[in-house]
């Protein structure tokens, strides 16, 4: 248990920027932090290694970001997995799968989002547009997708947490948030796999500008 909650608390910080790219984690250093033993937290450690959030050094651990090439495949990645995601969501809403509780939680969740976002709160907004994505993969019931989509999320979101923050994006993130929306709520599942895919890519072109061009 006191594993798991080390490991939840670090990846939380590491995820919010407290620990940025380039950060040295020690045992020592993190078990006062989280005011917990050292044991619980050098499992925690290696879990993050294995989740590609850390990598090892000769004295405890540094945060790590995404070099360019694999950040593009991790996005490529993302953009697979969440149309699929969409378009499963949208096929089983087609069917009468899905619960009307359900697209009314998803409905409140994008309008929180938006107004978050346009009031550029950029860490409540990363958070909330990252369960708005999720709560998608949920309701695709796909188990393995979403596994493998949280695994990417949080190597993305460390290696760029800004990709929300410019002015310009506010309407476009929450308009293709609508149509995305729009597409699960009508059963037109094709159309949902393709609003997905280019919600996710045009992130990526903002996240690898220039913060003056964003």
């Amino acid at each position: 248990m006191q594993n798991e909650v080390a490991h939840r608390r670090l990846r939380e910080l590491i995820l919010d920027g407290t620990y940025a790219p380039g950060v040295r984690l020690t045992e020592v250093d993190a078990a006062a932090a989280l005011e917990m033993s050292r044991t619980p937290v050098r499992e925690a450690l290696r879990a993050l290694a294995a989740d590609g959030l850390v990598r090892t050094t000769g004295r405890g651990v540094v945060v790590v970001a995404l070099d360019p090439g694999d950040l593009e495949d991790a996005y490529q990645v993302r953009a697979a997995l969440e149309a699929l995601t969409a378009e499963t969501a949208a096929t089983r809403q087609r069917d009468g799968r899905l619960a009307p509780a359900d697209l009314t939680a998803l409905r409140t969740l994008a309008d929180v989002t938006a107004e978050t976002t346009s009031e550029g709160r950029l860490v409540e907004a990363v958070e909330l547009n990252r369960r708005f994505h999720r709560r998608i993969a949920e309701l695709a019931g796909n188990r393995i997708a979403l596994e493998t989509l949280n695994r990417v999320w949080d190597q993305i979101q460390v290696s760029t947490l800004r990709s929300l923050k410019p002015v310009v994006r506010h309407a476009h993130v929450s308009a293709q948030h609508e149509d995305l929306l729009a597409a699960i709520t009508d059963g037109r599942a094709q159309d949902a796999g393709r609003i997905a895919r280019r919600h996710v890519l045009d992130t990526r072109t903002t996240a690898r500008q220039p913060p003056e061009q964003q």
